[in-house]
């Protein structure tokens, strides 16, 4: 079974451990590449991405632990995307020689509003607080901005990966809507169309489940199923924030994929400097 994990943060974001600690991790594991993915910088105070001013010594020491492991070690960012706020994905990929881009949805901003909410993180009570302070309890438009913002990431952001596309879902925690609705769909489905117009790579995301803040996997199993007929490629990735998290539910990821009849998953080629399709066993 191939085992790469492309979405990995550390101690220089919100992680919980240090780079040489995953690494150690992964030659353990069998791991044969290892993305690390810190939050992007952003231009406003916050606990959870890393600073502008240690981009190069992040980069410098996935260039220094390389040297010394047989790991593929590869360097990345997730880049969070609100509209009017965040950098460009281009500009940080180019000025800091990235391998790649995530890039994700974890503060939606309202129309008309410089405020913002966090649907991510463990606290239930900030998303339900965000949804009445900001949308006055209205589930179907706070859930539509949400869409609407990542149609806005994928058509005006390049990037390589797109994490946890429906991750909207994680607080809801089928309270306020469910994911058979109707309009909810043709959100989800619209997200499909412009993931597959734009040649990006659907990330197939764990955490959700083994934190036990989510019942399913991002995306769900109907959106996998959706994408695989669509030929949508994927990958697993664990969004570890701690070193023994890298390859959490893998196999149970992989198995869930075969059910939707995926048998590749895509790999990082170092010397093409792209993503390819690899056969998943």
């Amino acid at each position: 079974m191939i085992v790469n994990n492309y979405h990995t943060h550390s101690l220089y974001c919100d992680g919980k451990d240090p780079l040489p600690l995953y690494v150690q991790e992964a030659e353990q594991r069998h791991i044969q590449q290892l993305g690390f993915s810190s939050h992007a910088p952003l231009p406003f105070d916050n606990n959870f991405s890393i600073k502008m001013e240690r981009m190069p010594d992040y980069t410098a020491e996935i260039d220094q632990l390389q040297a010394s492991t047989s790991v593929t070690l590869l360097k990345a960012l997730e880049c969070d995307f609100v509209p009017g706020i965040s950098y460009p994905f281009a500009e940080l990929k180019a000025n800091h020689h990235l391998d790649y881009i995530i890039g994700g949805v974890h503060l939606v901003r309202p129309a008309n509003s410089d405020e913002l909410w966090f649907i991510d993180g463990p606290k239930r009570e900030i998303y339900d607080e965000g949804l009445d302070n900001l949308f006055d309890h209205n589930i179907q438009r706070a859930v539509t901005t949400f869409w609407e913002q990542t149609f806005e990431m994928i058509e005006t952001q390049p990037m390589d990966i797109i994490a946890h596309v429906d991750k909207i879902k994680m607080h809801n925690q089928h309270r306020f809507f469910q994911e058979d609705e109707r309009w909810y769909q043709i959100l989800a489905d619209k997200a499909l169309q412009l993931i597959k117009s734009h040649d990006l790579i659907m990330e197939v995301n764990t955490r959700g489940i083994y934190k036990k803040r989510c019942d399913s996997l991002y995306p769900s199993v109907e959106m996998l199923t959706k994408a695989r007929k669509m030929d949508i490629p994927v990958i697993i990735s664990s969004d570890a924030h701690q070193a023994k998290e890298i390859d959490l539910l893998f196999e149970e990821a992989y198995s869930v994929l075969r059910q939707c009849g995926y048998e590749q998953l895509m790999c990082f080629d170092t010397q093409k400097g792209y993503f390819v399709h690899q056969r998943a066993n």
